[in-house]
């Protein structure tokens, strides 16, 4: 007959003692389940973010190709309805499957490239207007100083005929003009 602590220890395991003597009993730790439901919460969160991207963003996050496919499905579908709920869960138990790091660091760096276009956005519209708005030299000299090489001839050029467009209530081609120029300055 075999007594108690060979039944609770599976035979051939001897039960442990503590240095006084009582018997040390282990217990499986489960995972917290709170923890497990935030977990999916966020990766849930992530798969409504990947859906948001367009199809060479999601190229560029180079996923397994299902998964890809699964998120671009999920982005032709109404948001109000069922099946796209599904394709959701669907895609947050597959990227439980996978790696999320490197998810997360090409989703940052396409956030951030994404953030550094609209500041260039802005500061050349900025550029743009006060070019315009200024009659005298001092806001090309400014924006020189900043940009030196810029082409001087061809931004008084194009601030002159985006002026005169002004006064003139012409439609904006030379404004137009103007932007891009600046644009392509800042972005560089």
């Amino acid at each position: 007959m075999r007594d108690n602590n060979e039944v609770a220890y599976g035979g051939d395991e001897q039960p442990e003692y503590d240095e006084n003597g009582d018997l040390i009993e282990y217990y499986a730790i489960r995972p917290n389940k709170s923890q497990i439901k935030r977990d999916i919460a966020e990766i849930a969160k992530l798969a409504e973010e990947l859906t948001q991207l367009t199809e060479p963003q999601l190229t560029t996050m180079k996923m397994p190709g299902e998964l890809e496919k699964s998120i671009i499905d999920a982005k032709k579908m109404p948001g109000t309805k069922p099946a796209r709920k599904r394709q959701l869960k669907f895609i947050t138990a597959k990227l439980r499957d996978i790696d999320l790091d490197k998810v997360f660091e090409n989703l940052g760096r396409i956030k951030t490239k994404n953030a550094h276009g609209v500041r260039e956005h802005h500061q050349a519209e900025e550029w743009r207007d006060r070019l315009i708005a200024n009659a005298g030299n001092d806001i090309l000299t400014e924006l020189l100083n900043q940009y030196p090489n810029a082409d001087a001839q061809q931004l008084r050029q194009l601030q002159r005929n985006a002026q005169k467009e002004a006064k003139a209530e012409k439609p904006p081609k030379n404004a137009r003009l103007l932007y891009k120029y600046l644009k392509e300055l800042v972005s560089d």
